[in-house]
């Protein structure tokens, strides 16, 4: 449970319950240890109200969203906007089922969604077929954990992402322009999604890919450079929401608690410089600042501008160092 510290957590989780329920269940779930039938009843209530309600509307008979698989192929009316509008636009089929996976929308809401994406969605990327992916390694890991949570037959992308993971043990979506080393944003997309994949499946076939792709990040302890120890750019500490397809120290390490728990392991001692970051940004009050979120269109803005206190950072902060320092108290 949440206790009252000096950073005044009890007022901190009243704030956070104070929202979306695509964002309360998790505190109900994952701070507040709350009985599964309560944070499932707020589960429920997802895609009847709020964020995941007004993505829904927006569906296409076809199955799509703004008429595209990645990218919309009409001008939206009526949308959003966070930032410039001139950045990408997160409105199309991918970024609608990934923000509805995510908030915790049941598949059976979908209905038929995956049958429809089936038969009309292709890639922009020569005209592949939705389902059978293409060749970037982000878009691939996407539909990955989408098919999974639709309960569509997406074996082959796993055996894809066998095949592409690179020698270092990471991906890297320029690989078809001839990249051999692995990038951050790339691999952990990669993971997250064989993570996901494995977690509604229970297929563990590439589970040693993924454990692979996580020493990749081990070695590096989630922010530095193998060779020269220096961190790999100011994106590890820039904490948004939503992250889209951006790394982060803190969503590397939200990914690494997940693993941990699917895989029944202790947190490897290497994530301790992440972790110490993740403390260091935490404000007096208890709660994290939203940091420079991406730009562009989007169906419903999920979260304050640049530099205010945000729940969803706020979530992940807390879920983070509360796994990690049961675990160090575990083991005293």
């Amino acid at each position: 449970m949440i206790t009252k510290d000096d950073g005044g957590v009890d007022q901190v989780a009243a704030w956070l319950l104070d929202s979306d329920p695509a964002l309360r269940w998790q505190v109900e779930r994952d701070l507040l240890d709350l009985p599964e039938p309560e944070w499932q009843a707020t589960r429920s209530r997802v895609p009847e109200e709020g964020f995941a309600s007004r993505v829904l509307s927006k569906q296409d008979d076809d199955g799509q969203w703004a008429g595209g698989a990645y990218f919309p192929t009409r001008r939206e009316l009526g949308v959003e906007v966070v930032g410039s509008p001139e950045g990408q636009p997160w409105v199309a089929t991918t970024w609608a089922l990934n923000e509805l996976r995510e908030w915790g929308v049941d598949a059976g809401v979908l209905g038929d969604t995956a049958e429809r994406i089936r038969a009309n969605s292709r890639w922009e990327y020569d005209d592949l077929p939705y389902w059978g992916g293409e060749v970037d390694v982000c878009i691939n890991a996407y539909t990955l954990a989408n098919g999974a949570w639709l309960g569509v037959d997406v074996a082959s992308l796993v055996q894809w992402f066998r095949e592409h993971q690179l020698d270092d043990g990471g991906w890297n979506c320029e690989w078809e322009h001839g990249s051999v080393r692995s990038s951050f944003h790339s691999t952990l997309n990669a993971l997250i999604g064989l993570l996901d994949y494995e977690q509604r499946t229970g297929d563990t076939g590439a589970r040693n890919a993924r454990h692979r792709g996580e020493q990749y990040f081990l070695e590096r302890r989630l922010m530095r450079r193998k060779s020269t120890g220096e961190t790999v750019g100011s994106w590890v500490e820039d904490f948004i929401s939503p992250p889209r397809h951006q790394y982060s120290a803190l969503r590397s390490l939200d990914y690494f608690r997940a693993a941990c728990e699917r895989d029944g392991t202790t947190p490897d001692g290497r994530l301790a410089d992440a972790i110490e970051l993740v403390r260091s940004k935490r404000q007096p009050d208890g709660r994290w600042l939203q940091g420079n979120s991406l730009d562009g269109i989007v169906w419903s803005v999920t979260d304050v501008s640049e530099g205010e206190p945000s729940k969803w950072i706020t979530l992940q902060a807390l879920r983070v160092l509360r796994w990690w320092d049961a675990s160090q108290h575990a083991a005293e």
